[in-house]
């Protein structure tokens, strides 16, 4: 008695996987949806940024006749210690900017989706709130909150604290850590909110089992939630690296650099040689170092957060319950 030999299917054979392959590759068709956005983006931004990178090797003013500088402006970069100061300024404001805001946004995300409390989906709003004020009114109201006279010092001489009291964005001492104190307040509601989505989306189960373990809320949230978050923590890194490292709004309306030097920042530089030294190929040079240094931080941080490809991400269910 002859037994068919059992058949394989027609995904599995050399044709099918050279079909699937064709049916998954682009045709030239489609780019044809995607043309407005590429002419777009090469119009707004390559080309930009290639005129940048062209200037940064020229003395140019912006009026006279460009002059090559050679690598000159790119050493000036490197070798003023103003600017090495206000690059170590940027990375110090990475901690408040950065590190700080995502801490928040872990605590936070992981507390509420425990918490069951009538309006929390207002509490929720109200600390995402800052994050879509303008800048320029953060810096203001900040400006007023931290002055001799503001609510703070007020708060401190009231409660005993008085020689606490200080010019908090005046000081040499306390701006740049005020500041970014006023970075941490805008940045955390983009992480708590980014933190939340990700946790909805955690398969339920998995907090069952630990539970049935016997594990407290917060090993449930080192076990489960935090390695579960690891893409919106990358994403999270990411939004708040590159707004750490290009800040200018901020610092500009609150202490335009002072005192002194001591809250200068690269951006703040970029600003200062292009519109009032008039210096634009050293603007562009710095722009170009500031832009490299961010790509270089941005992808070490992918690299370092990045989901290992053999561990499955177990996803809750739609009809899955809380």
């Amino acid at each position: 008695m002859t037994v068919a030999a059992p058949s394989r299917s027609v995904g599995a054979t050399p044709a099918g996987r050279r079909r699937r392959s064709r049916r998954n590759r682009p045709t030239w068709s489609s780019l044809i949806y995607i043309a407005p956005a590429l002419a777009f983006f090469a119009v707004f931004v390559i080309y930009p940024i290639g005129i940048s990178v062209q200037t940064s090797f020229y003395n140019y003013d912006g009026l006279t006749v460009a002059t090559p500088a050679g690598v000159s402006n790119y050493v000036n970069v490197f070798t003023d210690p103003d600017l090495r100061a206000a690059l170590g300024h940027s990375l110090l404001l990475l901690v408040f900017y950065c590190a700080l805001p995502v801490c928040i946004g872990l605590v936070l995300a992981g507390a509420m989706s425990r918490i069951r409390i009538y309006g929390l989906t207002l509490f929720r709003a109200l600390l995402f709130l800052p994050q879509i004020l303008s800048s320029v009114v953060v810096a203001v109201a900040w400006r007023g909150l931290l002055a001799s006279d503001g609510p703070v010092n007020w708060v401190l001489a009231h409660v005993g604290l008085g020689s606490l009291t200080t010019s908090w964005l005046g000081d040499f001492d306390t701006a740049l850590p005020s500041i970014g104190l006023i970075g941490t307040w805008v940045e955390y509601g983009l992480c708590m909110v980014l933190f939340l989505a990700g946790i909805v989306t955690i398969d339920r189960s998995l907090y069952e089992a630990v539970r049935l373990d016997g594990a407290g809320p917060v090993r449930e949230f080192f076990a489960i939630t935090l390695p579960a978050l690891r893409p919106q923590i990358s994403i999270a890194l990411i939004l708040t690296i590159t707004f750490a490292l290009r800040n200018f709004d901020l610092i500009w309306n609150t202490t335009r650099g002072g005192p002194g030097t001591s809250t200068t920042v690269p951006s703040l530089y970029v600003y200062l040689d292009a519109f009032q030294n008039r210096q634009l190929g050293q603007a562009s040079a710095l722009a170009v170092v500031l832009t490299v240094i961010i790509l270089i931080i941005v992808a070490l941080v992918q690299l370092a957060v990045r989901e290992p490809s053999d561990t499955p991400r177990r996803v809750r269910s739609k009809g899955a319950s809380r």
